[in-house]
């Protein structure tokens, strides 16, 4: 079987920002793609609870991904039964293919807006985060950093 790439646009809000969220505390926080892809981004720490995670998609992206997935093997599976009912054409036996549906593959919003810009001087960059963690303290996304909320 031949390799299936799948590619997800996930969309940016007004300001840039993608959504991502934390699959240890379940926190909902935003950042710029061109951060997430910079060559000295190594890591991700979570704003909220200040662990890191290998990543930080939302259920949306992989809801998404899992249809997207399983469309494509469904598909691949009926062509492969079509060119095996084309090669094998014999009077005493019939072999029927019928086309399978797909599943829904619902499209990505940039979703949650009520959440705030916070700078990191730390790292020289900003995250999106709510509100209350902006005022409590948060951890700088790019490098662990405690904020204090103070800054």
């Amino acid at each position: 079987m031949t390799d299936l790439n799948i590619e997800i646009s996930i969309p940016s809000d007004k300001d840039g920002f993608c959504l991502m969220q934390c699959p240890l505390c379940g926190g909902f926080f935003k950042l710029k793609p061109q951060d997430i892809e910079a060559e000295d981004m190594i890591r991700i720490w979570c704003p909220n609870c200040g662990f890191e995670s290998q990543n930080y998609f939302t259920e949306d992206v992989i809801e998404l991904a899992l249809a997207k997935t399983e469309n494509m093997h469904t598909d691949a599976i009926f062509d492969s039964f079509n060119k095996l009912k084309r090669q094998n054409r014999n009077k005493n036996v019939s072999v029927k293919v019928n086309k399978p549906s797909h599943k829904h593959e619902n499209p990505i919003i940039a979703g949650i807006e009520l959440l705030d810009i916070q700078k990191y001087n730390c790292c020289q960059r900003e995250a999106k985060i709510k509100p209350i963690v902006k005022l409590i303290g948060s951890y700088c996304p790019f490098c662990g950093v405690n904020d204090d909320g103070n800054h």
